[in-house]
């Protein structure tokens, strides 16, 4: 397995973590927080389908576009990490040439548009996209009172420690 995929693998066990640690479904679906008014769950579910895109790759491309978007997923903790079990072994299983050209399809905000990729910066895009909803995922929590004791949730590996002073 590569180290790019490695990479996916260690951001993405932070869902896992989440999930064991929450598995409140009344934390995880809550839409109160200002001002998107968005669930953790929302944010899981949505970075699940980015992977599952990516997996399910056929003969014309990755289609970002084509996201199961499954309430269940959103709602429930369970169904959450059983769909991060099932992309978790997916991902494990692939073996991709990082520097293979594909298609990416996608909607940007002005309708739907084909680029050109590499898997690696597919994959690259996946992660940081990822961290990108941990840390709005991390503001959720923040807002409810709720901790997952993980200073780094939330954080891009290059972000430096900030010390806080007491």
């Amino acid at each position: 397995m590569s180290n790019l995929i490695n990479s996916c693998l260690k951001t993405l066990q932070n869902t896992e973590i989440l999930l064991e640690r929450l598995s409140d479904d009344l934390i995880y679906s809550n839409k109160t927080v200002a001002p998107y008014y968005s669930s953790i769950g929302s944010h899981v579910r949505h970075i699940l389908d980015f992977y599952n895109c990516i997996v399910n790759e056929d003969d014309t491309g990755v289609n970002l576009t084509n996201r199961t978007r499954n309430l269940e997923v959103e709602s429930c903790c369970s169904n959450a990490l059983s769909y991060f079990n099932e992309l978790i072994d997916k991902l494990k299983s692939l073996e991709k040439d990082e520097n293979r050209m594909l298609v990416v399809t996608d909607d940007l905000g002005s309708g739907i548009i084909k680029l050109n990729y590499t898997f690696g910066a597919l994959m690259a895009q996946a992660n940081s996209h990822t961290i990108h909803h941990y840390a709005i995922i991390n503001y959720i929590l923040d807002r409810l009172n709720v901790s997952l004791d993980d200073k780094r949730f939330g954080f891009n590996p290059t972000t430096p420690e900030v010390v806080k002073q007491d």
